[in-house]
């Protein structure tokens, strides 16, 4: 018997003879485990994904590794591994050059590859930390946040820097509004979230927030104007409004979370989170009702610490990298979401 199948007969257990408020097995039915995808010799923390909707190709942070994975979704296997990095944090496909962009922790650098012959094409020096990523497809330009309080913006055609906004604190997740040029940023050391004019180059204002228990991932629905924030120790899933920063709703959320994605089609909100009970990570998932309040439909066991995973609505697919532990390798567990 596996190492995990091992800690699920014994939370299952022993939560059979207490209430384990809020990490009772529930909701399998809305993920199914479709494949697993050995990731050999991968060590230690796993940071952010992207992928290649064309190709299937999934790109994955290997931060404990210093390495990028690239992972061939129809073949279920690893087919390069791009090495030598510098905890690699955040990752994105660029798709009309056929690039990858990865962002380095360590050394703040950013590099940019050739997706069919993985060949260093660009690097780009940020000062330091340099973490999540996001690409605005339309404007074919990179966010970067990195240091300890800025927003880098990547022109993706020429490789330069064109603009950048400076922060009050090191930024976590953030989310772009395209249609109102506007970004949403988690700032946890400074307890709070910073909205950025895109356009203009600058903070408008900050959104202070009671809970200082470590916002870093989010979730947007431009059409609601709603912001979704996890917070993590003690996890709490915040609703709010994006414009005036009330909020809207509060639910109980598993500790560690890193990943947060609103499924615009169903309403569904994923949450992948390292620190669970009885040594698990769980996947919370949240229904979001009327009124823009959640209540919670899904309570999914995974491994411990992992807490980074990609929602790919377009094949209707949730992605979970588990890290390795001592019984087990590192994988990449695919689920198809159902209805």
């Amino acid at each position: 018997m596996k190492y995990i199948s091992l800690q699920l007969f014994l939370i299952i257990g022993i939560c059979s003879f207490s209430s384990c408020k809020g990490q009772s097995l529930f909701g399998k039915n809305y993920l199914q485990s479709i494949k697993t995808i050995s990731l050999p010799g991968i060590k230690g923390r796993i940071d952010h994904l992207d992928i290649n909707l064309k190709d299937k190709i999934v790109y994955i942070s290997a931060l404990g590794s210093n390495a990028l994975e690239v992972i061939d979704l129809n073949s279920g296997k690893v087919i390069h591994s791009i090495t030598g990095l510098d905890e690699p944090q955040g990752v994105s496909y660029i798709p009309q050059t056929r690039e990858i962009f990865v962002a380095n922790g360590g050394s703040g650098d950013c590099y940019f590859y050739n997706a069919t012959t993985f060949e260093k094409i660009a690097t780009i020096h940020l000062k330091s930390d340099a973490d999540d990523v996001r690409y605005d497809s339309a404007d074919k330009k990179i966010y970067v946040g990195y240091g300890r309080g800025g927003i880098a913006i990547i022109d993706a055609d020429t490789h330069s820097v064109i603009g950048n906004i400076k922060l009050p604190a090191h930024p976590e997740g953030f989310q772009i509004d395209t249609k109102k040029n506007l970004l949403y940023v988690n700032l946890p050391e400074a307890n709070l979230i910073s909205v950025l004019d895109i356009q203009k180059l600058k903070l408008i204002r900050n959104i202070s927030e009671n809970y200082r228990s470590g916002n870093f991932p989010m979730a947007l629905d431009s059409s609601g104007n709603i912001l979704f924030i996890g917070y993590r120790h003690p996890g709490k899933l915040v609703v709010m409004n994006a414009h005036s920063g009330h909020r809207i709703s509060t639910n109980e959320l598993t500790n560690d979370s890193d990943d947060l994605f609103y499924d615009e089609a169903s309403h569904r909100i994923f949450v992948s989170c390292g620190g669970g009970y009885a040594n698990l990570g769980f996947i919370n998932i949240f229904q979001l009702q009327s009124g823009s309040r959640c209540i919670q439909i899904a309570n999914i066991p995974t491994r411990s610490s992992a807490r980074t995973s990609l929602l790919v609505p377009q094949f209707h697919l949730f992605l979970l990298p588990e890290p390795s532990d001592r019984a087990n390798e590192a994988e990449l567990v695919v689920y198809q979401i159902q209805k």
